[in-house]
């Protein structure tokens, strides 16, 4: 019989301080100390440990968040200030953004200690945690525990951890170097990426070894992440738990008594830790790994729920933000899930297949039916197929995991042998990739939001524990039924416009997988995301109607894998004619834009020099005109006739012009942006513009991506964030 007790007590206090995270500091704590006295009074052990560990967490949490506030970092906000600086993690690159109409240039990212601040004539000393941002491109190279001076913007931060943010625009000077130590550790993870050699494989070995990504595309990335196997790439316990494994199973050559085979397991633990970096989350992972270390080094499996328990305590107590961190519930629940679900499922399976079999079946599947919950909050998505990407994967995890280890460790002296083993591993590592590809492919269920997704995989995993399973499960794959027939974008849309963020991107079908886009969006893997869901293999004309990042910064994604047979970009003017065959009649494509001095000004003026185009078919007429504004859209107003759809300029702004408008007269208005964006898109003024000429509007910051069928100018739409809200499919 297992003891849940430790257990329940750890969950406790990681409870208690998630609750204070949440609050001023000692509120909820005061609360519970009052409870405390009850339960003292009251003589219930029970009810006194469970309050005692709820305000352990809140307490230390409050500590924390109390050390924030008082940071003098936070009174110089908006402030110009020369702070002095102890880098704590590895910087990463960030994702590129779109500002206005360019990318934003690349920067980097990592936590630091703050010890120094000079504000004019002031200085202080201090030691207060920070998140640096800069785009210096040699802050990449910097390595943990180095010192840095740099003049940075303190700015608040979202980030609970870090008492402010901070900018750098500029240069950095280097205050310290890095220790041998740090240099030689340095050289090993170089090393392992100079054996990996190329291509994702080649950029999935150090992801599976040190959790090293920064070799991998977007676009992998993606299809790891639509696979759910990136998990394979960051550290984890299962890391931790493989080679801690290894070790300790050459270990029983070396020792015969277990103790000292488990403390030298312990201490390649500890070099692992530091060959990884001691990031929070790393550290955390250890407390996982040594949890499993513990149940397979005493063989007493489920009895290790006390060990657990008291690694979620020790790792709350000594970095309470981590329970607002989505990786240590991850973590938490996968340990769970191998010390619970596992034996019992490897039991089942036994009976009907080889135990081996089992066991690989077996592992994955409850590590990722208790950390499904937490996935689909996280990411608001779940791949009915990652389990089988996962089952698939497993057995070459640990092969690539322990040669890596071994070959990473030699390589800085000898790295002719590192080359070798890793290419014993290589075509396990594209065997990883190409399921990551493939299985990257099918549809994956979306969820109205994350809180949603949590709840109802939540509980269809609670009442199929608790009742009739076959009941739970045909009610479920009902749901999942009706929810696939009312898929986007449908068998037969004829019109559709990606959800691409704060951009353009419009397609129309011309059948048998072809179709003509106009412009491409800012993001590459959301346009192929949805040209692949719209089954467009060939492009006969790709139109970017001017030169902003935010209609043509995914061009690569729009390309890839695609024929392109045609494409209008700035070389084409007004009067210009272009015919497509369809599976439902001729299409024609007219140029209105640009025409007489607008022709040559591509760079003073890109937004009124854009490409406008009416398309008109037997069942439809549309509209585009990228970013034009009300002075050329005044221009053309005579010339373009009343259409059916019209994709509205510059993404809904306040600028348009109201014959313009009236002279489309559309039944069906597209604003394409981006949720939240700052810019104010779509202005009220437009919508209420087209409102009143009895147009539909249709966002794709509220709608999703839309997908319009027209048959004689009937149409009927579709939404990726359809009237069937709690299950999508995407």
């Amino acid at each position: 019989m297992s003891d849940y007790r430790t257990l329940t007590i750890g969950v406790a206090i990681w409870i208690g301080a998630l609750f204070q995270s949440w609050s001023r500091p000692w509120v909820i704590a005061f609360g519970l100390l009052l409870l405390l006295l009850l339960a003292v009074a009251s003589r219930s052990l029970r009810a006194l440990l469970l309050i005692a560990a709820l305000l352990l967490g809140s307490t230390v949490m409050s500590f924390r968040i109390a050390s924030l506030e008082q940071s003098i970092l936070r009174d110089l906000y908006g402030n110009s200030v020369e702070v002095t600086a102890v880098v704590s993690t590895d910087a990463h690159a960030l994702a590129p953004r779109v500002m206005g109409t360019q990318f934003t240039e690349q920067s980097y990212s990592a936590l630091v200690r703050v010890n120094e601040i000079t504000a004019g004539t002031h200085h202080y000393r201090l030691r207060s945690p920070a998140r640096l941002i800069s785009s210096e491109a040699d802050f990449k190279e910097i390595l943990p525990g180095q010192e840095i001076r740099v003049q940075v913007l303190v700015q608040p931060s979202k980030e609970g951890r870090v008492a402010a943010l901070l900018i750098n625009k500029g240069s950095f000077t280097v205050v310290s170097q890095p220790s041998r130590w740090a240099k030689s550790l340095d050289r090993i993870r170089d090393g392992l990426r100079a054996a990996s050699g190329g291509g994702d494989s080649g950029a999935l070995i150090p992801g599976m070894v040190l959790g090293d990504t920064s070799l991998q595309s977007a676009t992998f990335k993606n299809e790891m992440r639509r696979s759910g196997l990136t998990h394979l790439v960051a550290v984890s316990g299962a890391n931790f738990a493989i080679v801690s494994t290894f070790i300790l199973y050459m270990m029983q050559f070396v020792f015969r008594k277990i103790p000292l085979r488990l403390g030298a397991t312990a201490i390649f633990l500890i070099a692992f830790i530091a060959l990884v970096r001691p990031s929070p989350s790393v550290l955390r992972a250890a407390a996982m790994a040594a949890v499993l270390l513990i149940a397979q080094g005493t063989h007493r499996g489920r009895d290790s729920l006390p060990a657990l328990g008291f690694a979620i305590a020790a790792v709350v107590v000594a970095d309470p933000w981590q329970v607002r961190d989505p990786g240590f519930a991850l973590s938490v629940l996968a340990t769970a899930g191998l010390l619970i679900a596992a034996p019992r499922l490897v039991e089942k399976f036994s009976s009907v297949m080889p135990k081996p079999l089992a066991i690989v079946i077996a592992t994955p599947l409850a590590a990722t039916l208790f950390c499904a919950p937490v996935i689909v909050a996280i990411s608001g998505q779940l791949s009915l197929m990652s389990i089988v990407a996962n089952v698939l994967a497993a057995p070459a995890v640990a092969p690539i995991t322990i040669v890596g280890f071994v070959a990473a460790l030699i390589s800085p002296a000898f790295p002719w042998l590192s080359h070798l083993l890793l290419w014993c591993v290589k075509p396990l590592a594209a065997f990883v990739a190409w399921i990551a590809s493939v299985i990257s492919d099918y549809s994956v269920i979306t969820f109205a939001t994350g809180a949603k997704g949590f709840f109802i995989i939540a509980g269809v995993l609670a009442l199929g524990y608790f009742f009739n399973r076959k009941v739970v499960i045909t009610a479920l794959l009902i749901l999942i039924a009706i929810s696939w027939l009312l898929r986007f974008p449908g068998g037969d849309w004829q019109i559709a416009n990606c959800d691409v963020g704060q951009g353009d991107s419009m397609v129309v079908n011309l059948g048998d997988h072809r179709a003509i886009v106009i412009d491409t969006g800012p993001d590459p893997i959301a346009v192929d995301r949805c040209l692949h869901q719209l089954g467009v293999k060939k492009i006969e004309l790709l139109i970017l109607t001017h030169v902003h990042a935010d209609h043509v910064g995914g061009v690569n994604g729009a390309i890839r894998d695609r024929t392109v047979m045609a494409q209008w970009f700035g070389n084409v003017r007004a009067g210009t004619r272009a015919t497509f065959t369809s599976d439902r009649g001729p299409v024609t494509v007219d140029v209105l834009w640009p025409q007489g001095q607008w022709a040559d000004e591509q760079l003073s003026d890109p937004n009124n020099s854009s490409i406008a185009v009416v398309l008109r078919t037997p069942d439809f007429s549309l509209f585009a005109g990228g970013d034009m504004e009300p002075l050329t859209q005044a221009q053309i107003a005579p010339l373009v006739g009343r259409v059916d759809i019209y994709k509205v300029c510059h993404h809904g702004s306040k600028f348009q012009d109201e014959s313009f408008t009236r002279a489309l007269s559309p039944t069906i208005s597209i604003i394409s942006v981006g949720a939240g964006n700052t810019y104010g898109h779509p202005a009220p003024e437009t919508i209420q513009s087209l409102t009143r000429l009895g147009s539909r509007v249709l966002r794709t910051d509220l709608d999703g991506a839309i997908a319009i069928r027209a048959n004689r100018q009937r149409f009927r739409i579709r939404t990726s964030k359809g009237s069937f809200a709690l299950l999508r499919w995407s």
